[in-house]
C-alpha cells in the first residue's frame, strides 16, 4: 500500500507540472516521514551520497564541452562537410541534417544540444530552400536522437553508473544501433522528399577535390569524436578523463584554431553550462534518495516477480519492458527516467538472460523516442522554441520518423549482436 501510494504521489506531482527533481524528492520525503523506524535525514544522506561519484564528473564536463562547441563555429563547419557529401541526394538539406547529427552526436553527447544546434543552423537554410518549417523541425528533432547512442552519450553514462556496466562497452555498443537508426532516418527522408518534390542542393555527386577541401575545413572538428573514442578504447583515459579532454579540445579549437571563442566569452559559456549541470545533478541527487525508497520497499524484486508470473519467455518480457519504457518515456524526462528505471529493470534483464550492454542500448533508444513524443518530449519543446513550430504540426510531420524509429528499435532488440559485437572485439 505504501509503495502504491508513493508512486501515486509521484505521478500526481508530475501531472501537476512540479519539476521532476522536486517531485521525486518530495515523494521520498513522504515515505521517510510515514515509514516506521526511518529517519527523515536519510533523504539528505542519500541525496548527497548519490552525487559523490567520481565517474559522475563526466556529466558536467561533457555539458560544458557541448556548450563551447555550439558557440565555436564547429557546427557550421560540420554542416558544410555534410552538405558536400550528401547534398546531391534526394532531399539534400534534410539528408545533411541527419548526417550532421551523426557527427555532432559524437561531440555533444546530448540530444537536446544537437536538436538546438540543428534548429538554429539548418532549419533556416532548409526553409530558404523550400522545405516546410515543420518538416525541417521534425528532421532536426528525430535526427538528434542519434546523440543518445553515439559516444559520449550522457544517457549511456548515466545508465552505466546506475547499472554498474562498463561505460566504454556501452559507448562501443551504441555505434551499430546508431548506424541502423541513421540509415532508417535517411531512407525516411528520401521517401518523404521524393513524394513532396524536395530537390537536392547540388546537381551532381561531389568530386574528390571538393570532398578533400571540405574535409580540410572541418578536419579539427571531425577529429574530436575519433580522438575521444580511440583514446577511450586503447586505455589512454577513462570516461571521466575523456570528458576533461573534450573540454580542453573544444577550447583549443574555438580559441586557437578557429578563433571564434574569445576570453570574454568564457564567463557566459560557463554560466550556461552551470545552469544545465545544476538541473541534471539536482535530478540525480533526488533520484538517489528515491532509489533508497525503491530498495527499501523491494520494488525491483516485486516488479520482477510480477512480470515473471505473466510469462518467463525472454522475448515476451522484452516486449513488455519496451512498451512500458515507451509509455513512461512520454511522461518523464529521459535522464530522470533512466535513473529511476535502471535499478528496477537492469536486474530483471540479467535474470532473463539479456546482456547488460544490449539492455542498456534498448533502454536508451526507448527513452530517446520518448524525448520527441508528447506530452513531456523535451526535444520537441526545444525545437519548437527555436523554430516557432506548433506542437500539433510538428508531431504530424514526425509521423514517418516515429515509424522508422520503432522499426529500428525492433531490429536492435531482435539482433543482440548489433550491441554486443564491437564491445566483444575490444
Amino acid at each position: 500500500m505504501i509503495t502504491a501510494l508513493l508512486f501515486g504521489v509521484l505521478l500526481l506531482l508530475l501531472l501537476l507540472g512540479v519539476p521532476v527533481a522536486f517531485a521525486i524528492l518530495a515523494t521520498s520525503l513522504c515515505y521517510l516521514l510515514l515509514a516506521p523506524g526511518v529517519k527523515p535525514f536519510i533523504a539528505i544522506q542519500q541525496f548527497s551520497g548519490g552525487l559523490e561519484s567520481f565517474p559522475l564528473l563526466a556529466v558536467p564536463l561533457f555539458i560544458l564541452a557541448g556548450v563551447i562547441m555550439s558557440h565555436s563555429g564547429i557546427a557550421e563547419r560540420i554542416v558544410g562537410f555534410a552538405n558536400t557529401l550528401v547534398g546531391h541526394t534526394r532531399g539534400g538539406l534534410a539528408q545533411v541534417n541527419v548526417l550532421n547529427s551523426v557527427v555532432m552526436g559524437g561531440m555533444s553527447g546530448s540530444a537536446n544540444a544537437d536538436a538546438a544546434m540543428d534548429s538554429r543552423v539548418l532549419v533556416p537554410q532548409m526553409v530558404k530552400h523550400g522545405y516546410g518549417r515543420d518538416f525541417s523541425g521534425a528532421v532536426s528533432a528525430a535526427s538528434s536522437l542519434l546523440a543518445v547512442l553515439i559516444p559520449p552519450s550522457i544517457v549511456l553514462i548515466l545508465y552505466g553508473l546506475q547499472a554498474n556496466v562498463s561505460i566504454g562497452d556501452l559507448f562501443m555498443g551504441g555505434l551499430l544501433p546508431a548506424a541502423v537508426m541513421a540509415i532508417s532516418m535517411s531512407l525516411t527522408v528520401f521517401f518523404v522528399a521524393k513524394r513532396r518534390g524536395y530537390q537536392p542542393t547540388a546537381l551532381r555527386p561531389p568530386t574528390a577535390s571538393a570532398v578533400f577541401k571540405s574535409t580540410g575545413r572541418a578536419f579539427w572538428a571531425l577529429m574530436m569524436p575519433v580522438l575521444l573514442l580511440v583514446g577511450l578504447r586503447i586505455g589512454v583515459f577513462t570516461p571521466t578523463e575523456l570528458s576533461a579532454v573534450a573540454v580542453v579540445y573544444t577550447l583549443v579549437i574555438g580559441m586557437l584554431i578557429y578563433r571564434t571563442v574569445k576570453v570574454r566569452d568564457l564567463g557566459p559559456l560557463l554560466s550556461e553550462a552551470t545552469k544545465t549541470t545544476g538541473m541534471v545533478l539536482l535530478i540525480i541527487g533526488a533520484a538517489s534518495a528515491f532509489g533508497y525508497v525503491i530498495r527499501a520497499e523491494r520494488v525491483p524484486q516485486v516488479i520482477a516477480e510480477a512480470m515473471l508470473s505473466i510469462t518467463e519467455d525472454k522475448w515476451m518480457l522484452l516486449i513488455i519492458i519496451n512498451v512500458m519504457l515507451l509509455v513512461l518515456g512520454m511522461l518523464i524526462e529521459p535522464a530522470s527516467l533512466i535513473i529511476l528505471a535502471t535499478p528496477i529493470l537492469a536486474p530483471l534483464a540479467v535474470e532473463i538472460g539479456v546482456d547488460p550492454v544490449h539492455f542498456g542500448i534498448i533502454v536508451a533508444l526507448n527513452l530517446a523516442i520518448g524525448g520527441i513524443t508528447p506530452p513531456v518530449g523535451t526535444i520537441l519543446f526545444t525545437v519548437m522554441s527555436i523554430t516557432g513550430s506548433r506542437l500539433g504540426a510538428l508531431v504530424r510531420e514526425l509521423g514517418p520518423f516515429y515509424l522508422c524509429l520503432i522499426v529500428a528499435l525492433a531490429i536492435v532488440v531482435a539482433v543482440p549482436a548489433l550491441s554486443t559485437l564491437l564491445p566483444s572485439l575490444t
